[in-house]
This record gives structure tokens, sequence and C-alpha cells, in this order.
């Protein structure tokens, strides 16, 4: 049984210890000088790491989108100048420990964990990862194979959903640094050599570009040797950041990946300039839980969609990057990024139903912004957010990846965690209200639709064609009624604002 009270001291410690002093007052990975971020949890007997680096797929050449993603990978996952990959795996399997990168639009961030007893063996592996990579061909074709495999293979076969998500983004960044997938593009990676790897590695790995994170039940002489680290990096200097500027539009883009035989994975939403920290974050947060708070049952989105209709799994809503939402519950950390997406999740339903449930979820946005939330609902709403921001971190390592992004998003003590409850207790409805207004819009969007029915898809929804739809059972009037508003809700799609894409020619350059 879970209990609150570690966790609200837990909160406030995420506040930890910097060594430089305060964070910079807005979001960006190379504004941030370098220094350690410490979270100490004597009674916990494991350790937790966190080594970020200011560099992520906004940063690939040119040319060769995936040098960040190969570069990350060819430290967590590859040989190091000491051991073999096949014996760090050996050396980690005994002592119940590994370690992994987190490679991001802005940063790459490799982490691990560790029992305290056994920290020493660890702690030569772990560093030997980001100081001393071998860069063996060998692991380099693996790794490098395997991310082809996943772009040509995976994430347009075997994984509709993330595949819309991605198309999404493409479409809302295009012309921007931000738009191909952290994984690159095929014709990107098949273009990296290992001599690339080498040369990123030397340019953009260095001690000034780096931020260092312990949490857990260290001692003062593990902070030192952990510290001691960044002299074996290259000095370096500051990276300015790529500007990151999605054009604006009028008018809702559609984009269809005809992909045969699929049924419809949707995805739509628009660029959002809040960031944690400020008080409309936490304001449109309240508004987007009760809308559709990632995997949570009472949201309004998977009521309308698939509560009361049942026309697929699940339907959630997102003020900011939420990368594997299938496999996780909780919010990822180090993906902390300058500028966000307001996205919407509709998973895969029947293509027949597609135009309907998009119709559903954009009538919601609208009701929403056009007449906020009531006070039940702000406080229902509010009273939820307060005990469920609790799971978000529960483990030191989990606070520790929160104490990362409160340094990027330039949030000070006590940190977005602790703050978000602070806020919620001082929110009046009237706020969220007008926060609503202020960022949120339902027209102008941009959506993404995976589906086997690409051309009839164009057909319908460019003429905002009526999209009834039937029951096997008796429905209440009331919902009756509700469908035939949605069924004939007026979008703003026009017959040139749609794009058809074989699925075979997604991000392949």
């Amino acid at each position: 049984m879970r209990t609150v009270a570690p966790i609200i001291a837990a909160l406030a410690l995420t506040a930890c210890i910097d060594n430089e002093g305060s964070a910079p007052a807005s979001p960006g990975a190379s504004a941030a000088p370098n220094h350690t971020l410490l979270i100490p949890a004597p009674t916990d007997p494991t350790i937790a790491f966190s080594v970020g680096f200011g560099v992520g797929s906004q940063d690939d050449p040119p040319g060769k989108e995936g040098l960040a993603y190969l570069t990350g990978q060819m430290l967590a996952d590859a040989s190091t100048e000491n051991n073999a990959y096949e014996a760090i795996l050996d050396a980690l399997y005994p002592i119940a420990s590994s370690y992994s990168a987190r490679v991001d639009k802005e940063t790459t961030t490799l982490t691990g964990r560790t029992h305290r007893d056994n920290v020493e063996i660890y702690f030569e592996l772990f560093s030997d990862a980001y100081l001393r990579p071998a860069f063996e061909a060998s692991d380099f074709e693996r790794i490098k194979s395997d991310t082809i495999n996943y772009l040509e293979n995976s994430l347009r076969y075997a994984s509709d959903e993330e595949l819309a998500k991605a198309a999404l983004t493409e479409m809302i960044y295009d012309g921007t640094r931000y738009a191909h997938p952290i994984q690159g593009t095929v014709a990107g990676l098949r273009s990296i050599t290992l001599d690339d790897v080498a040369a990123f590695y030397a340019e953009r790995y260095t001690a000034a570009n780096a931020t260092l994170g312990l949490a857990g039940g260290y001692d003062n002489a593990l902070v030192a040797d952990f510290e001691a680290t960044l002299t074996a990096l290259p000095a370096g200097g500051p990276q300015p950041d790529p500007a990151i500027e999605p054009a604006s539009w009028e008018g809702s883009e559609l984009l269809l990946v005809a992909k045969p035989g699929a049924d419809a994975s949707i995805s739509f939403g628009f660029p959002l300039d809040v960031h944690r920290g400020e008080r409309d974050f936490y304001a449109l947060w309240v508004a987007n839980s009760w809308l559709g708070e990632h995997r949570n049952q009472a949201g309004r989105l998977f009521e309308v969609i698939r509560g009361a209709r049942g026309l697929n799994y699940g339907n959630y809503s997102y003020l900011e990057a939420f990368p594997e939402g299938g496999q996780r519950t909780m919010p990822p950390v180090n993906v902390a990024r300058r500028n966000q997406i307001f996205e919407v999740w509709i998973r895969t339903l029947p293509n027949a139903q597609a135009q309907f449930a998009l119709r559903a979820a954009i009538h919601e946005l609208r009701e929403l912004i056009d007449n906020g939330m009531t006070a039940e609902e702000f406080e229902l709403t509010r009273a939820f957010l307060d005990k469920y921001v609790l799971h978000f971190a529960e483990t030191t390592a989990e606070r520790l990846g929160y104490a990362v992004d409160d340094r990027f998003y330039g949030v000070s003590a006590p940190g977005h965690l602790a703050r978000f409850r602070e806020t919620l207790g001082e929110l009046t409805l009237e706020e969220v209200n007008a926060a609503l207004k202020r960022h949120l819009r339902g027209d102008n969007l941009k959506i993404a639709i995976v589906t086997g029915n690409a051309e009839s898809l164009r057909a319908a929804l460019s003429t905002n064609a009526a999209s009834p739809i039937e029951y096997g059972s008796p429905k209440p009037q009331t919902l009756l009624e509700e469908d035939r508003v949605i069924a004939n809700l007026e979008l703003d799609i026009g017959a040139d604002q749609v794009t058809i894409v074989p699925v075979e020619q997604v991000f392949e350059r």
C-alpha cells in the first residue's frame, strides 16, 4: 500500500542542491551552465545517476538526420575502451543494474540506477560509457541497422498510433529541426558513418554541455568522483540552439498516411507556447486533465468516444510531449523542449468511424474553450490532481529526472512538482477558463491519420460530408441528439489542404 507522506516530502527534495546557483529564466538546453543536481535520500539503498548533454535531434546536420540518436545509443548500448559490449552486459547482470540513453529533440540523457553496495563496480562502467566510448564498427552497424529497421518496419507497419503522432509532429514543425523523428530519417541514417558519430561526440559531448545528477543513498566521496569525470571531457563552449518557430497557418490541414488494410489512428493539434513553472501551464493542466488525462477513464474524451459509444480503446489529450504513450501510465522525464504541442490522441478505431470520432473530439475541445469548466468539474478535477501528481515521481530516479527537467525549464525551488500542488490550491475557476481562451483553439488544426481508407476519408473530410453512426443496441435519446450535432460539425478542411502520403514514403528523407 502506497503512502503519500514520503512522496510529499520527496517533492520538496526535488528542489535539490544546485552547485551553480539559480536556473535560467527560460527553457533551453544550451543555456544551462555546468552544475550538479543532488537529491539526497539517505534511507534509499539505491543510487540513481544522470548525465545530461544539451544535444538532441534538433542538432542533426541536414542530410544526417539520426546522427544525435546514433551517437547517444553508441554510448549506452555499445563497447567502451575498457570493456566489450558483451562484457558490460555480463558485469551488469549479477548486480541487477543497467544504464540507458534517452535521446530527445534537445537533450540526450544517460541514466542508470544501482544498489549502493555495488556502486564501485557500477560507477566505473557507467562513467566509461560517456567518457570512453570505443566506437566499434560492429556496434555501430548493429545500432544503425536496428534504427533503420525501426523506421522502415516498426514505426511504419507495427505502431500506427506512434506513426500518426510522429506524422503530426512533422506537419507542425515542417521546415524546422524539430520536424523529423528523433531516430532520424531513412536516408539520413544511411548516410551516417562511424567517423560522423565520433566527430559529433567530440564536438557536442563536452563539459560545458553537461549536467550531472545524483539521487539516493550516495556519499560525498561519490559526488566528488562523479564531478571529477567532467575533467576528462573537452571543456567546450556554449552551443546555440537552432530556431524552432512553427509556421502559422489558416484552416485545418490534413495528412493521410495511406497504409493498406489499416484501421484509423488519429492525432491532431497545434503549437503551444506555455511551459512548466508558468501559472497558465497549471491552469491548462486542470482543464486538460478533465478533457483527457492520459490513461484516465474519467476524461471527457474517453467518456464521449469510448464510454458512451464504444468506438475505440481510449482518447487522451496532452500539453507536453508524451512519447511511448502506449507503454507508460505517468508522464515521462528527460523530454524537455522549448516548443510543445497541444495534442489529442484518438486511439485506433474502424475507418468507418474515423470522421465521427475526429468530429467528436474537436466538438469537445471547442465546447471546453467556448464554455469553460463548470465549478463542479473544476473542484473535482483539482482534488483529483492534488493526489494524482504525487505518483508522477515515486522513486528517487524519477525525482532526479524531474530535477533535471526543472533545470531546463528554469523552474526554481521547490521545483515543478511541488509548485504544481501549490498552484492547484491557489487557482480559481476563472483563471482556468481564461487560460483556455488564451492558449487553446478548436480550429486551424493540423490532423494526421494513418488509414487504409485514405481516398474515402479525403472526400468525406474535405467536403464536410455528414458522418452519422449506427448502433447495434438502443441508445438514450440525449446521446442520439448529440450524435446529430457531431455528425454535422463543420470542419475547415479544404480539398487543397489534404495530402496523402503512402506509408512506405513516410520519414524516408
